[in-house]
């Protein structure tokens, strides 16, 4: 049902507007918005040349979301559907960026935000959005895994709503970027390659490519899922205690929504996969070459989508595909800091016109 009217004269429609009625949200629903989505879909010529060319090849790069995430389209439903039922605090584990996004929505919509964190484990930029925007932030000694368990335990037994990918409005809002994707394209792409970490992006989009279809005609596209080896249990075929990855956003050893995500790909013709963390950083490197600068967990896809094609796995000529960037580099940006150094000169004019001179 299409959600309720925005509870701020000035409240901005969003996603909630745009697609309310293709949404499975309750009518008590309010619009906590941040003008989320509407991503750009960026032709990449160039790396298709790279992957042997012959192909379309895009990037939905949802670095552009108002938290510099694609959460915040499954946000603005979660805190949506929390604020219309009146609900007055949400809770959340996170590996960085959900928890930036909960608490981004929790302020707009006037709601305690409780976070619980990895300790040492998720990048500054995310945990400083996090402590911006208002949240509690409580890290604990343990894994992603161990925190979801956590909030889970507290939201069953306290007045809070939990708005990790368990919370089902959570893939009502981000299947909105399958929409997106076929509305610019003028049907689904042949193939969508994205970062699997909690698992819950994928299964959204399917359900958004398979609703869409439905309506339209449009036929379905091939998932590719890709994990970092190092974090990668639905690659092994079970739960990873000790995930380690320097792609922080999915760092996760147990996903929440893992046997529905493996059903996705399956289902689609498509797969899940996993690619070293040096193939994930050459990834985003390649992909800043093109102006898009994402964090490093964003490039997985990438990174993967070249793999399946060297090892001959994916034929990409004649083909439409989407590469799905989920967060901006200035999410985990200390990648390429710790790697800077600058060329230091003194304030005049002739060492530079030197330099400059190579």
């Amino acid at each position: 049902m299409p959600p309720s009217q925005p509870p701020f004269p000035f409240a901005d429609q969003g996603l909630l507007t745009r697609y309310g009625h293709l949404l499975d949200l309750p009518a008590h629903t309010l619009r906590i918005s941040l003008q989320e989505g509407d991503t750009p879909l960026i032709p990449t010529p160039a790396l298709a040349d790279e992957l042997g060319g012959e192909f379309e090849l895009y990037v939905k790069f949802e670095g552009l979301n108002p938290t510099g995430s694609f959460k915040d389209r499954g946000m603005t439903a979660a805190i949506s559907e929390a604020a219309g039922r009146g609900a007055r605090a949400v809770i959340c584990a996170s590996t960085g960026n959900t928890a930036a996004s909960a608490a981004a929505y929790a302020a707009r919509a006037g709601l305690r935000c409780i976070v619980l964190i990895p300790e040492g484990k998720v990048a500054a930029g995310k945990l400083a959005g996090a402590a911006a925007y208002g949240a509690e932030v409580i890290q604990i000694r343990g894994s992603f895994d161990q925190a979801l368990a956590l909030v889970l335990a507290i939201s069953e037994r306290h007045p809070t709503v939990l708005v990790n990918s368990i919370n089902p409005h959570r893939l009502e809002g981000q299947k909105t970027a399958a929409f997106e994707i076929c509305e610019r394209l003028g049907r689904a792409p042949d193939w969508l390659c994205l970062p699997v970490g909690n698992a819950g992006n994928i299964c959204a989009y399917w359900l958004g490519f398979q609703l869409f279809n439905g309506r339209q005609g449009t036929g379905l596209p091939g998932l590719l899922g890709v994990q970092a080896a190092g974090a990668a249990p639905l690659v092994l075929g079970h739960p990873v205690d000790a995930p380690e990855t320097i792609a922080t956003a999915i760092r996760i050893g147990r996903p929440a929504r893992g046997e529905q995500a493996l059903a996705a790909a399956e289902a689609s013709g498509g797969r899940i996969t996993a690619v070293p963390d040096e193939a994930i950083l050459y990834a985003q490197k390649r992909l800043a070459r093109q102006g898009i600068w994402v964090e490093p967990a964003s490039a997985a896809g990438l990174a993967g989508l070249e793999q399946m094609v060297r090892e001959k796995r994916l034929d990409p000529r004649g083909k439409q595909i989407v590469v799905v960037c989920t967060g901006h580099g200035l999410k985990d940006p200390e990648i390429v800091t710790r790697e800077l150094q600058p060329v230091v000169l003194p304030a005049e004019l002739g060492p530079l016109e030197a330099r400059l001179a190579g």
